[in-house]
């Protein structure tokens, strides 16, 4: 199991040397690669009295393409993931251009995690069908994957129509690795829907889920198992990727990172948002505290 640790985006501000202090210390540190967050815009609470959304206009988002390009340029080892980037309300062939190119900047040090969202603003903001984004979603895996891997591609697609053309430069990767998130709603600790466990199973490089390792998610691990044999597909060989937050004042967390461990978790994400640190140094401070009971 090799350890990340997920970008403070909320917290980290917009001082270009204090990500730069905090990325080059993070690789440092032996972690292996950055899991970067996006939402394009937040909503004004405002003007929203019942909004429960996990974030609003007042959380800052760096834009992952732009981010991680900055940070390939200073470092030579530490990879990237978005976690994840919410496909369906952005031009697939803009993605493919993007993602290309963050490819190329880091030399394959890049995966790009994606998802279909649940903020109905941003895909009104977009100008994309909230209603559709599953089925868009699903349309884009496709043409990614063309893109990435012919010079020339020609689709005539319900959502998508190119005639004989193509990127460069084109990935070092062909194709960049696709991580789907989705699964367990952590508010509710419940198991997504068999639709979406069985395009993650049919289609995913890798699965992201937002999840503890409880009975819950174990149930849902051995029967996501069992959809990507229907679909011909290892299990083995689709990664597993999750998150977990390690705060000062407990070591309950420790548990929880052995477990992952015991079910075969590819990557683990460390998250050291909403425990007050302040700035680069604090954050990369506590991250070489907790070093020694991850890196096993």
């Amino acid at each position: 199991m090799k350890i990340a640790v997920a970008f403070p985006t909320t917290e980290i501000g917009t001082d270009a040397g204090a990500i730069k202090e905090w990325t080059v210390g993070v690789e440092a540190l032996g972690y292996n690669h950055v899991r970067v967050p996006e939402h394009v815009l937040g909503a004004n609470p405002a003007s929203r009295p019942d909004w429960k959304g996990l974030y609003d206009l007042h959380s800052m988002f760096h834009e992952p393409f732009t981010l991680m390009s900055f940070m390939a340029a200073i470092t030579t080892k530490l990879g990237f993931v978005t976690s994840i980037l919410i496909l369906p309300q952005r031009q697939t062939v803009l993605v493919a251009k993007q993602a290309a190119e963050v490819d190329v900047l880091s030399q394959g040090r890049f995966r790009l995690g994606i998802g279909v969202g649940w903020n109905a603003l941003e895909y009104e903001a977009l100008g994309v069908s909230f209603a559709e984004r599953g089925a868009i979603f699903e349309e884009q895996i496709g043409v990614l994957r063309e893109l990435w891997t012919k010079d020339a591609v020609t689709l005539d697609l319900p959502y998508h129509k190119v005639t004989d053309a193509g990127i460069c430069p084109a990935p070092l990767q062909r194709p960049i690795p696709l991580w789907f998130g989705g699964g367990i709603d952590p508010s509710q600790a419940k198991p997504a829907s068999e639709k979406v466990m069985r395009r993650i199973a049919r289609l995913a490089d890798g699965w992201m889920p937002a999840c503890l390792p409880d009975d819950t998610f174990v149930e849902q691990f051995a029967t996501f198992k069992g959809y990507c044999r229907d679909y011909g597909r290892d299990p083995d060989s689709i990664g597993l990727e999750v998150t977990m937050r390690a705060p000062r004042n407990s070591d309950a967390w420790i548990a929880t990172a052995a477990r992952w461990r015991e079910l075969g978790t590819t990557y683990l994400g460390v998250n050291t948002m909403g425990d007050g640190l302040k700035g680069a140094d604090q954050h990369l401070r506590h991250l070489e505290e907790i070093r020694p009971a991850l890196f096993i």
